[in-house]
């Protein structure tokens, strides 16, 4: 394994951890050989962490996270920031600006991020929250398509689609929304 970063750990605990302050030391978590660090597996649950977001980073959700899914965390992340130091602000606050659009998946997270607030009512702020995102019967409940499958008249913008959902809903038993 390629060690050229020199890590500073602390001790904590009666252990020996490693130091993650910036963004570069995040990004270079790969190079930290496994034997350095502090856990090899977590649970999901009953942590002083987000317990959702647990739940994000556990890929195969078997309900611990392994060194693997965090360094898959950690790229993505990196992948889809402009400046991985972002990471270590401990900020419930996200700047769109920050999101590296360059990319397809930045792209795609900076436009889902913009429909998010304007789903929400705000379609004119700059930063994302935590608890913007927390809620997904809010970022849905006015949106002609809330996830629900059912499909009103309505929610067509022109007669002759709202004349075939018409149709349909004469061939089967129609669901109110």
């Amino acid at each position: 394994m390629n060690m050229t970063r020199k890590w500073r750990f602390f001790r904590s605990g009666g252990f020996d951890q490693t130091r993650l302050e910036t963004g570069a030391d995040i990004r270079s978590l790969s190079e930290l050989d496994p034997k350095l660090w502090a856990a090899l597996s977590c649970p999901t649950a009953n942590l002083e962490f987000d317990d959702r977001m647990l739940e994000f980073i556990d890929a195969d959700g078997d309900g611990h996270i392994r060194v693997p899914e965090v360094l898959a965390a950690i790229q993505w992340a990196c992948s889809v920031l402009r400046n991985p130091e972002d990471l270590t602000r401990g900020s419930d606050v996200l700047q769109l600006d920050a999101i590296d659009d360059s990319t397809p998946e930045g792209a795609t997270l900076l436009s889902s991020a913009r429909q998010i607030l304007h789903n929400i009512g705000k379609k004119d702020e700059v930063v994302i929250t935590v608890e913007d995102t927390a809620d997904i019967n809010k970022i849905f409940a006015s949106t002609q398509f809330n996830g629900d499958g059912i499909i009103p008249v309505a929610s067509a913008s022109d007669a002759e689609t709202q004349g075939v959902i018409e149709d349909i809903m004469k061939c089967v038993e129609p669901v109110q929304d």
